[in-house]
This record gives structure tokens, sequence and C-alpha cells, in this order.
């Protein structure tokens, strides 16, 4: 008779369903830090990713495809339009996928958290070396 308080206890807490937690949602659009362009965030099938809408600022002599694509089929890809943000995953605090940098044509594992200002907080990394940076909402 002693154990019946907790077993009671036991069954209590197993009806009660833990909460899930989930990430700030991301979609809408954003200016890079570098204010070069706009990404466009939304659902892409059962992910969500970010394409490079707008172009703001133009490097001179800057190329209008993904010449730097490691993938010789890509490098023809425009790059408005270039998916930046990919295979993206609400993973409870943040959101987890691929970031693309078509100035180097390399993939990087990528966090993203929306920020309490309503910024993004946009990490690329490689192993547990990560650089942040912050994208503001496109007026």
């Amino acid at each position: 008779m002693r154990f019946m308080p907790l077993a009671a206890l036991a069954l209590l807490s197993a009806a009660v369903p833990a909460t899930a937690f989930a990430a700030t949602p991301i979609a809408g659009r954003y200016v890079t830090e570098d204010g070069a362009g706009i990404v466009t965030i939304g659902p892409c099938g059962n992910s969500v990713c970010g394409k490079l809408t707008t172009i703001l600022k133009k490097r001179p002599g800057a190329a209008d495809t993904d010449v730097n694509n490691s993938d010789a089929a890509l490098r023809n890809r425009p790059i408005l339009g270039l998916p930046i943000l990919t295979e993206f995953r609400d993973e409870g605090k943040d959101w987890r996928g691929r970031i693309y940098d078509p100035r180097n044509g390399k993939t990087y594992k990528s966090i993203v958290a929306k920020n309490a200002d309503g910024t993004l907080a946009v990490k690329g990394c490689i192993a547990f070396f990560c650089q942040t940076q912050t994208w503001r909402p496109a007026k």
C-alpha cells in the first residue's frame, strides 16, 4: 500500500502530454547583412527554404549566373531566384538546414532563429565553427 501514491502519480504524469516547443516562424522577406539582396523565406514542400528574390547591390563585374558552383551543371543558374536556404526544419528553438553562398559556391550547415526584434540570426557552420549574420526584415 505504501507504493499506491507513487503509482497514481506515475499514471497521472503519463496521462499529461509533454509540451512540444516550436521554433518561432521565420517566413518573410529579409535583407542580408551586407545589404546586397533580399531573401524571401517560406514553405517548400515539407521544409522551409529561402530564395534570393531581389538584388539590391550588384558587385562590379559579378556574374548574373551561379558561376562559382562546384557542380558545373548548375553554373548557368541565374543568381536572381537562387535557393540560398534549403531543407530547413523546425528543431524546437531554431530552424536547421543548409545555406548556400554563391560568392564561393559552397554550401554549409545552417541554424536560423528569429530574434525578439524581428531580425534573423543566420549561422553558417563548418563542423562546430559557425559565423553569424543578422538579416533584417525588408520593407
